[in-house]
């Protein structure tokens, strides 16, 4: 098979879907691997590292005509006026409130399979879980630098990987910490409106970490409550690729992650492992390979048939909304994923 990465146009992102040893394995396995010009020079490899490991470099539309696009983010508007008719991208794609990405996947008849949903049988998100580690401890940082200060008492929303890396790096720095989750256990209250408000109401740093796969995030912070927390409190919202968990909150960039709304501070980057690009891109190009040579070596309709946690994670099939909420967003017919589609595409 041919696979292609791209070089990541999102703004800020430095991140790469497979390192050199990665397209070294690929290869060994008799794999062709394209990738675009000066696509990881954001974290210090070059060209020739990706040479010396068997890829082909080329041009930023002719890595678009591989059978199988990796590449860390959602296609952005430049990725989009080079895909082809019928590309399979496999990547972080968050199409959550995102309803004209999806109509425009859907009009090239785009198969869009999503990092962030793969399960393993465990039912853990092995390669969502790395970029939320780093989101959570990020999220610490960005509090403690736009307060100034260690935040006194942090309140986390969501016991998955980012809410619990956010509680272990608030409290390795000093704070006080709560965190609220779906449901009650060990050291956890559940996140009920009024423990939410309550805890809200005393917090110099809410870190909004919630997950649901394949929908939006709750609206667990309405505006009323952010009207009445700590002037000059920060919110974090991790969940923001899923649309954000606090209702004041709206994506932001690396370039200018900030706002202020109701007089909290709002930091809502959707991208924040890629101000860590090197940990983060080692961390994906590991996770996401076994998935990515699997697809090489069956093609991706067989492995897909034969794997019910990859599978899971398609999000458009040859065109078709294969995922309810993403269809109802974006007003496209839902379709259910078949074996005899599958079958027909090997």
């Amino acid at each position: 098979m041919m696979i292609g990465v791209p070089r990541e146009t999102k703004e800020g992102e430095r991140r790469i879907a497979l390192l050199p040893l990665a397209v070294q394995e690929l290869t060994a396995a008799g794999h062709t691997t394209l990738v675009e010009t000066h696509a990881a020079l954001g974290i210090g490899i070059g060209d020739d590292d990706y040479r010396d490991a068997g890829a082909d470099i080329v041009t930023a539309r002719d890595v678009w005509d591989a059978d199988l696009i990796v590449k860390v983010k959602e296609p952005q508007a430049a990725d989009l006026r080079s895909m082809p008719k019928g590309a399979t991208v496999f990547s972080f794609l968050h199409l959550t409130g995102e309803p004209e990405r999806v109509r425009a996947l859907a009009g090239r008849g785009a198969t869009a399979i999503a990092f962030e949903s793969v399960r393993d049988k465990q039912g853990r998100f092995p390669l969502l879980a790395p970029m939320s580690d780093i989101a959570g401890r990020m999220a610490i940082d960005a509090g403690r630098n736009l307060l100034g200060r260690v935040p006194q008492r942090v309140l986390v929303l969501g016991a998955g990987h980012a809410g619990q890396e956010a509680a272990k790096a608030a409290r390795l720095a000093g704070s006080q910490v709560t965190m609220l989750a779906r449901t009650a256990r060990d050291g956890v209250e559940a996140a009920s409106p009024e423990a939410i408000e309550r805890y809200a109401l005393e917090a110099d740093l809410v870190v909004a970490a919630a997950f649901v796969a394949g929908q939006p995030a709750p609206k667990l912070i309405p505006r009323s409550l952010v009207k009445r927390m700590k002037r000059g409190a920060v919110i974090v919202d991790v969940s923001i690729e899923e649309g954000g968990i606090a209702e004041t909150s709206r994506r932001t960039t690396h370039a200018k992650p900030t706002f202020v709304e109701e007089g909290v501070i709002h930091y809502c980057v959707g991208n924040m492992p890629a101000a860590r690009p090197a940990e983060a891109a080692a961390a994906i190009s590991e996770a996401v390979l076994p998935y990515v040579m699997d697809m090489a070596d069956e093609g991706v309709a067989t492995a897909l048939l034969g794997n019910p946690e990859l599978r899971e994670a398609v999000l458009l099939w040859e065109g078709q909304v294969v995922q309810p909420a993403i269809a109802a967003e974006s007003g496209l017919p839902y379709t259910a994923l078949t074996d005899s589609m599958l079958a027909e595409s090997q």
